[in-house]
């Protein structure tokens, strides 16, 4: 309604935003707005929410923007590791003997390995643009393992222990733990979507115990067949199913290793903005998801961040930002076995073009013909490449390009609906 009467124009498509140009900052009043972040090791959740509050029903989060942030930290270990091993090739292959240089690599303190240090700093990029575009006025993110919540007993608060220690939020973390390790579906029949229950791999009364390599998820129908039995006995017509599930449970949850390194970081990076930072656990998270009737996905757990009593207006779609990176300093294609295949322009502009650019095509005439909007792939002889949706259309001149919004590094695509994820609801016995 806004760009239709002339009061706005837009300015910028991914994510979309308008500007007033009938009125400036000082004759205006603006709601108060929190930007929710939910780390994660491949994708983070953002949300801007409008919150109100209110006497009866306490602190109300209206989503105004949801947002999923898909990084590339795998695709950065995987190309140090290639230039390491070129390295090692030139060093010890053909060349003289050179003394090891051990001493003279140094690591400054708080230190993090490339893969790592990209999803801090793609995350505080995101800040830091949202903060430009959106009046927010506080942040609020998952940062701690455990949860200090508070508990409706001043009783146990004050007697301490146990009694302190399983409050509402008892359980919740471990459940979450094992949802992510073991991809949210039985370990014995591989259902997915269907209530999922906490299993013993080796039973209590076998003298198996509750730590977390011993405990794995099973629907329940697997979960009564099983009972006390050795899980070598239950599967034994299963035995790639059995080695499977027992090299799984001894296997450490690497994403999480990754947030445990970044948390601290991603949290002093944000800081640095000097707006209010409030930290949420996940276990939380969770438990406000649930409570607020919230299906699972990155963005909507951003939603549901911190102290939230209760979550409207979140049925909006989803804006999918995919880290693409800005092009690579190498300017010859390798092989699978590191021989060189083509050479690559020299430079990354054709006709005023860059890959990544937002493009709209108009094609008058041809096999191609109509309107095309996407991503655009650049080459030296001006017939460009444009990726729209999950398709690409090829061979489309510079002459039909207009240019939208200049490359910043990412690939966006948008979701008209809210897909949930898998929760495994009733993993509800807890060890």
């Amino acid at each position: 309604m806004l760009l239709a009467k002339g009061r706005a124009r837009v300015h910028r498509l991914k994510p979309f935003t308008i500007r007033l140009i009938d009125r400036d900052a000082a004759t205006s009043s603006f709601q108060p707005l929190a930007l929710k972040i939910d780390p994660g090791s491949k994708t983070t959740g953002i949300a801007i929410a409008r919150v109100s509050q209110d006497p009866a029903n306490g602190e109300t989060h209206h989503a105004v923007s949801l947002i999923g942030l898909q990084h590339r930290g795998s695709a950065i270990r995987d190309s140090l590791t290639q230039r390491a091993a070129f390295r090692r090739r030139r060093r010890t292959a053909n060349l003289r003997y050179r003394p090891a240089r051990f001493d003279n690599r140094t690591k400054p303190k708080g230190w993090l390995a490339p893969s790592l240090r990209h999803r801090v700093e793609t995350t505080t990029s995101w800040a830091r643009r949202l903060l430009r575009l959106a009046p927010i006025t506080s942040i609020a993110m998952e940062l701690v393992r455990f949860d200090t919540h508070a508990l409706s007993d001043p009783a146990a608060v004050a007697a301490g222990g146990a009694a302190y220690q399983q409050g509402t939020l008892q359980g919740y973390e471990i459940r979450e733990y094992l949802l992510e390790k073991w991809g949210r579906h039985c370990a014995y029949c591989a259902k997915q979507g269907v209530p999922l229950q906490i299993e013993h791999i080796v039973p209590i009364a076998r003298g198996g115990s509750n730590r977390i390599s011993n405990l794995t998820l099973a629907c329940e129908p697997c979960n009564k067949q099983k009972g006390a039995q050795p899980i070598q006995a239950f599967l034994a017509h299963k035995p790639a199913l059995l080695a499977r599930i027992l090299a799984r449970a001894k296997m450490p949850l690497l994403d999480a290793a990754a947030m445990n390194s970044t948390r601290w970081a991603l949290h002093r990076s944000l800081k640095a903005f000097g707006l209010p930072i409030t930290c949420g656990s996940g276990g939380r998270t969770k438990w406000n998801r649930a409570r607020c009737n919230v299906p699972k996905a990155h963005a909507l757990d951003a939603l549901c961040v911190g102290r939230v009593d209760h979550v409207l207006e979140w049925q909006i779609p989803t804006l999918t930002a995919r880290c693409t990176g800005r092009g690579a300093y190498k300017r010859t294609s390798l092989t699978k076995f590191g021989f060189p295949r083509g050479i690559l322009m020299r430079s990354k502009s054709v006709r005023g073009f860059q890959t990544g650019d937002l493009v709209k095509a108009s094609v008058p005439a041809g096999k191609k013909q109509g309107i095309h909007q996407g991503r655009v792939a650049v080459r030296a002889t001006g017939s460009f490449a444009i990726q729209t949706g999950n398709s690409i259309v090829d061979g489309i001149s510079w002459k039909h390009c207009q240019r939208l919004q200049r490359a910043d590094g990412y690939g966006y695509s948008q979701t008209s609906k809210i897909i949930p994820q898998t929760t495994g609801k009733g993993a509800s016995s807890p060890p």
